[in-house]
């Protein structure tokens, strides 16, 4: 296995930001994009990808450590895209959960995705950039507001759960804001990266898949009470049964 050197990341303010890049293989086969945020959200998927490279021979599997939030996914997610063609991008990372049904370590898959704090409060209601028509809702790659994953038989050859997701810039602790965003967009997840990764698939026209393993109840800050360890383990097993069937 011929793996280039990791990539540091490099410190702006307190704000670590990786584009890390490990070019697993490079045989004849489909090329796959696994984007994570951070490292250690897929760190079990990369040790059993070393320990067990004969399974993967057949597939040209690329890591992308994007870095947090929508602006770093979209930037290095673009500037990835541009050194090779995908056949299938996988986002992969943990998130809070709305529903109080969906227990921490579950997998699901996010059928739409939408920037839900790009928006204003506004007589006692959550106003999108759509509903203040400063932008139309169906411009591309928008549709009626939401990123929506244009591959449903894709997105049920996983076989998970498949949920309205929102992303935002700033973590939901706030109970008025969450009860705007129940309200509003009905989703099951809140992450920082899923709508940017959604975005620029859909504009680039790379069939994708946005995972995410439930780690803890949106609002809830005791970390006592999420499930960290099962949602990271959880995911990463996903991922591995995802990329050893496609």
């Amino acid at each position: 296995m011929n793996e280039t050197s990791l990539l540091a990341g490099r410190r702006k303010g307190r704000v670590y930001q990786f584009c890390q890049r490990y070019p697993i293989f490079a045989k004849m086969g489909k090329n796959i994009l696994l984007v994570a945020a951070t490292a250690k959200e897929i760190a079990p998927f990369i040790d059993f990808i070393r320990k067990d490279e004969k399974q993967f021979r057949q597939k040209n599997i690329d890591i992308l450590i994007s870095g947090i939030g929508l602006t770093a996914t979209a930037y290095h997610l673009t500037k990835q895209i541009q050194l090779k063609k995908y056949q299938l991008a996988i986002q992969a990372g943990v998130a809070g959960s709305f529903e109080k049904g969906i227990q921490p370590g579950s997998v699901v898959a996010v059928k739409q995705d939408t920037i839900a704090d790009q928006s204003v409060v506004e007589l006692k209601k959550l106003k999108t950039v759509f509903h203040l028509n400063l932008v139309p809702a169906d411009q591309f790659p928008f549709q009626n507001g939401w990123l929506k994953n244009s591959d449903p038989a894709l997105l049920k050859s996983t076989g998970l759960k498949l949920v309205r997701g929102i992303s935002v810039n700033q973590i939901s602790t706030d109970t008025k804001m969450i009860n705007f965003f129940r309200e509003k967009f009905t989703p099951v997840t809140e992450s920082m990266e899923g709508a940017a990764f959604h975005y620029v698939c859909l504009a680039e026209k790379i069939p994708f898949i946005q995972l995410r393993s439930i780690s803890n109840f949106i609002g809830e800050r005791n970390k006592k009470n999420w499930d960290m360890m099962a949602s990271i383990q959880n995911l990463n097993k996903t991922v591995i049964g995802l990329i050893k069937n496609y």
